[in-house]
C-alpha cells in the first residue's frame, strides 16, 4: 500500500479545520493518499469517505448515547481499515469523545496519532489530558492557554497554532471596504438593520433553535425594520428551514459565511466556532444553545465548568456575547438581549471596536501548519517504511 493518512473530521466545525490545510498538504505531498471521516467539501478535493459527517456527528450527551452503537461499529470498521490500508498516520480533528476512544486503538497499532485542536479538557474532563499524554505523538492547540495546560499535565509535544478560523477569513477582513460596514452614527435608529441567523450545523441543532430565533426577529419588526437572513448548512434537511423561508431576504449557504458576516449588523447564533467568526467580523452576536431535559441534568449535576461556552467569549475571557441557554433561551430574550443594541448604538458601537481586537488574542507559533503536518507525515513513512 502506498503513503496513507486517516482523517476524522466528524462534524462541520472539523471539518471547516481541516480545509484551511488540506489543500496546501496535498501539494505538497501528493503521493499521499487520505481517507476516513468528512463532509462533501473534503470529498470534493479528493479525500475518501468512509462516513459522511452529517451522519457522524451528534449533539449532546444524549444524543450520543443513542448513537454509542454506530459509533462502536465505526470504531471496529477504521481499525480494519487501518489494518487493511497498512496506515502509519492521523490526523483526529476535534470531536474528542470519538476521537480519545479511536486514539488509543491506533496507538495499539503503532499508529502516528496528531490531534488537531485539542480536546476542551480544561472545560470539563481535565482526565482527558492523561489520554492526551498516553496516545498522541502531537498536539495542535489553537486557544493562546490551552499549549502551558496540556504542557503542565504531560503532554510533550505541543503545537500552538494561529486559530484556523483566522486563516480561513483573514483575506477577506482585512480586505474590508469603506462601505462593508456599517457606520450609522446619523441615522441608528431610522435605519434598516440586518439580523442574521446562524441556527446551527446539525438537524437537531436547528429544529430546536430556528423557530425560536425567527419569532425573536418577528417580535423585533413592531419596533424596528429588520432585513432578516440565514446562513444554512448542507447538513441539514431543507424541512426544518422551509416552513421560514418566506421571511429571509437573503439565504446564504455555509460556504458564504464571511459575505453573511460582512453585511450583518447582529446575530443570533447556536453555540459553536460560528461565535468566533462572528467575533472576527465585530458582529455582535445572541449566542444560544437548548439542552435536553437529560443533558441538562448531566451538565448541572456532574459537570464543575462554570465558564463561558461560546468560543468567542472563551478567547475573550469575558461574556462580550450574551449567553442563553435552557430556561433564559427564549424568544422574549433573544429580542431582549438584540434590541439593547439596537437602543443604544454606543453601547453597540463599543462592542464592535471591543471586537476588533479578536485577531489579537489569537496566538500562537505558527499561521501555516501545513507544512509541518507534510514533515510529520513523511517521517512516519520514513520511520515506519
Amino acid at each position: 500500500m502506498g503513503p496513507n493518512c486517516l482523517v476524522i473530521a466528524g462534524e462541520k466545525s472539523g471539518e471547516e479545520h481541516c480545509l484551511s490545510f488540506f489543500d496546501s498538504l496535498r501539494a505538497s505531498y501528493p503521493e499521499m493518499s487520505f481517507w476516513g471521516v468528512g463532509g462533501d467539501d473534503l470529498q470534493d478535493r479528493g479525500m475518501e469517505l468512509l462516513y459522511h459527517l452529517k451522519d457522524f456527528s451528534s449533539m449532546g450527551f444524549s444524543e450520543v448515547i443513542l448513537k454509542v452503537p454506530f459509533y462502536l461499529k465505526a470504531l471496529r470498521v477504521i481499525e480494519d481499515e487501518v489494518k487493511k490500508r497498512q496506515c502509519k498516520v492521523a490526523i483526529l480533528i476535534d470531536f474528542q469523545d470519538f476521537n480519545l476512544k479511536l486514539s488509543k486503538k491506533l496507538k495499539s497499532l503503532g499508529v502516528k496519532v496528531l490531534y488537531y485542536v485539542a480536546p476542551q479538557a480544561w472545560a470539563w474532563k481535565e482526565w482527558r489530558a492523561k489520554t492526551i499524554q498516553e496516545t498522541t505523538d502531537t498536539l495542535f492547540t489553537i486557544l493562546p492557554f490551552e499549549k502551558k495546560w496540556f504542557q503542565d499535565r504531560g503532554v510533550k509535544n505541543v503545537v500552538s497554532l494561529k486559530h484556523p478560523l483566522w486563516l480561513s477569513y483573514k483575506d477577506k477582513i482585512l480586505n474590508k471596504k469603506p462601505g462593508d460596514e456599517c457606520h450609522y452614527e446619523g441615522n441608528w435608529k431610522g435605519s434598516p438593520k440586518t439580523i442574521l441567523l446562524l441556527p446551527g450545523s446539525r438537524n437537531s441543532e436547528v429544529s430546536s433553535l430556528l423557530p425560536m430565533f425567527v419569532k425573536a426577529a418577528e417580535l423585533l419588526t413592531n419596533k424596528w425594520e429588520i432585513d432578516l437572513r440565514i446562513v444554512t448548512s448542507e447538513n441539514v434537511s431543507d424541512s426544518y428551514y422551509k416552513p421560514f423561508a418566506h421571511l429571509f431576504n437573503r439565504v446564504y449557504e455555509s460556504k458564504a459565511l464571511g459575505d453573511a458576516l460582512l453585511e450583518a449588523d447582529l446575530a443570533v447564533a447556536a453555540s459553536g466556532t460560528v461565535t468566533l467568526a462572528a467575533a472576527l467580523f465585530s458582529v455582535p452576536t445572541v449566542v444560544c444553545y437548548n439542552l435536553s431535559l437529560l443533558n441538562n441534568f448531566i451538565f448541572y449535576n456532574f459537570l464543575n465548568y462554570d465558564g463561558p461556552i461560546s468560543l468567542a467569549n472563551i478567547v475573550h475571557g469575558d461574556f462580550v456575547f450574551p449567553e442563553l441557554f435552557n430556561e433564559g433561551f427564549s424568544d422574549f430574550n433573544v429580542a431582549q438581549a438584540l434590541n439593547n443594541w439596537l437602543e443604544d448604538y454606543e453601547k453597540f458601537s463599543t462592542l464592535k471596536n471591543r471586537l476588533r481586537g479578536t485577531e489579537a488574542l489569537l496566538r500562537g507559533e505558527m499561521e501555516d501548519v501545513a507544512p509541518c503536518l507534510e514533515g510529520l507525515l513523511r517521517e512516519s513513512y520514513v520511520n515506519n517504511g
